[in-house]
């Protein structure tokens, strides 16, 4: 039977290539390009493969969110967000927690850079919380309010300092869209449940597909579910079709 994904809603998941060669990104990408919506390049990936990587992927029409969460002094970022802008990335994320002066850095450098290449502007987002993280561990860095309030406020930072976006937990979108508004662009990671099978592994703040499209999310961040499964392209189009439910 030929899978037919409704375009709005493949449009929102986006498959982490968290894999172990450039090969094995491009065969997987070339498996999924019509099901998802887009491709996320994180550390492991990018360390391995560089930005030659990126611009192949681009070039063979993805959209590519490049995961590498800068969080420097603002002048480095600025650098690293143009040099990001030069790889193609659709996506660039930065860390919440280096404050407004840093992310409004990045966010001018994007735009410059995106202006000065005559090209789109990428989407710039900020990480608040990893998805790895409870109160227990966020209390251990120092962090004495509670993670959801934290999260809110660093998206309200975000906001403020002119960011299109954050990279929540799914259980704080709800809370976050209220907060930013409609606009706000959020990227919610550790999907899991349902169609996106039922490990954990390291996430500790997770919710399925649907209902984290449901909570607000513009955009779910897959991985393992798919990229370790035995068929990767079965496993995004059971996660495709349970958000063409909605």
């Amino acid at each position: 039977m030929l899978f037919v994904a409704d375009e709005k809603n493949m449009d929102k998941l986006l498959v982490a290539l968290d894999v172990d060669s450039g090969a094995r990104a491009l065969e997987l990408a070339s498996q999924l390009r019509s099901v998802v919506g887009g491709f996320k390049v994180g550390s492991r990936l990018f360390t391995l493969e560089g930005p030659a990587l990126v611009r192949t992927l681009v070039d063979s029409g993805a959209r590519v969110f490049l995961d590498l969460k800068f969080h420097d002094i603002p002048n480095t970022v600025a650098q690293a967000v143009d040099s990001a802008v030069q790889s193609g990335a659709w996506m660039i994320n930065v860390h919440a927690s280096g404050g407004i002066p840093m992310m409004r850095a990045a966010a001018d450098a994007g735009r410059s850079a995106a202006a000065r290449l005559n090209r789109p502007a990428p989407l710039l987002i900020a990480v608040t919380v990893l998805t790895s993280m409870d109160d227990r561990t966020l209390s251990e860095v120092g962090v004495q309010r509670p993670l959801r309030e934290h999260v809110i406020a660093l998206a309200r930072m975000t906001q403020d300092a002119g960011l299109d976006g954050v990279v929540a937990s799914p259980q704080e979108t709800a809370a976050i869209r209220a907060a930013c508004g409609s606009g706000f662009v959020i990227v919610t990671p550790g999907i899991r449940g349902a169609s996106a099978g039922t490990e954990r592994n390291d996430q500790a703040r997770t919710m399925g597909p649907a209902e984290a499209v449901d909570a607000g999310a513009s955009y779910i961040v897959v991985g393992r579910p798919i990229i370790a499964a035995t068929d990767p392209r079965k496993a995004a189009e059971s996660i495709a079709a349970e958000l063409n439910q909605k």
